[in-house]
């Protein structure tokens, strides 16, 4: 069957839609001829959804997760079969800073948003919901497989196993067909949580600055392009539309594992700025020193493989910024 046929006449909410991941993860769905409905905050004019004009092709619900009428308008009123919950505070800094705003965009917001859906159960006939390779804190054996315990400490880790937690709860309890993505480091064009190692580095470098690196550099990461986790995320619903994964959590990685200072030095290369050395800090704290991820129980169920190699991925994110960042769209 054809992805067209596959997602025509299906109506998806995504959460998190204006974020990295939901803009291009809209993109592909509304490629695929799917009604995309979408729970946002703000109507951001810089989110990559609003400017390629995706935001004016979907149905929006304004409103917050921890709000649980904002969250059951969008999922009742619209009646969605298919809901992708990407939304999330997603950065570390900012959660071990402080904690309450992060439990409960990503706790609360979760709970909210299985309940609905227990409650249209009706309707709702595939959960796909954003964990990440944070719950599996600091292991004894890399890479990362889902048998590897939950073992998260720090608060944004913390928050993304309770969100894993709830969703087994819900698929275990109630029969919701939910499963779990835990996906490495994305990265790509639209980033503009400039905290983040990828579009940080490519503004100081456009901008003709030293990039900065807050670790040591040696923090060994996964790295996962965009349209790749995308795919992941479209890959999920379909097997739960047929039938399969329920209850089940899967690595998505790309099979890119690089130190902080191996990832600036690739976008030195490819911003053409050898010559503007990282300036490394090395005050990060509470964060993993080293993560990776092994996808093959997501090649084994759903046959899903990245499409993009690192180089690639980077050469595509490096574009994008540099048209960003260009005189005449300067930010």
């Amino acid at each position: 069957m054809s992805a067209g046929a596959v997602w025509s006449g299906r109506r998806v909410l995504v959460t998190g839609a204006t974020g990295i991941v939901g803009s291009w993860l809209v993109r592909a769905l509304l490629e695929r001829g799917a009604t995309v409905v979408a729970l946002v905050v703000d109507r951001d004019p810089q989110s990559e959804l609003v400017r390629s004009g995706d935001f004016d092709r979907i149905k929006v619900v304004f409103g917050a997760l921890e709000d649980y009428g904002a969250v059951d308008r969008a999922v009742g009123v619209w009646e969605v079969d298919t809901v992708i919950h990407l939304g999330a505070q997603t950065l570390v800094g900012p959660a071990r800073r402080s904690p309450l705003p992060t439990f409960e965009t990503n706790i609360r917001g979760t709970y909210n948003l299985l309940e609905v859906c227990r409650m249209h159960a009706e309707v709702v006939k595939a959960v796909v919901v954003a964990s990440s390779d944070k719950v599996y804190g600091t292991a004894e054996q890399l890479p990362y497989t889902e048998d590897t315990p939950l073992r998260a400490q720090h608060p944004y880790d913390v928050s993304k196993a309770c969100v894993d937690l709830l969703s087994h709860t819900y698929a275990e309890t109630y029969g919701l067909p939910v499963a779990i993505a835990r996906c490495g480091n994305i990265y790509g064009g639209g980033d503009l949580n400039w905290s983040r190692i990828v579009p940080g580095t490519l503004q100081s470098l456009f901008r003709g600055e030293r990039p900065v690196i807050r670790s040591d550099g040696k923090f060994v990461r996964d790295y996962l392009y965009v349209k790749d986790a995308a795919s992941a995320y479209v890959a999920m619903a379909e097997a739960l539309h047929a039938g399969r994964l329920a209850g089940e959590a899967l690595n998505f990685s790309g099979d890119a594992r690089r130190t902080v200072l191996e990832i600036v030095t690739d976008l030195q290369r490819l911003a053409g700025r050898p010559d503007l050395a990282p300036d490394i800090r090395d005050t990060a704290r509470a964060e993993i020193r080293e993560q990776w991820l092994s996808s093959d129980k997501a090649r084994r169920l759903l046959g899903w493989n990245p499409a993009f190699t690192l180089e690639q991925g980077l050469a595509e994110t490096a574009n994008w910024y540099r048209a960003w960042f260009a005189p005449a769209g300067s930010r």
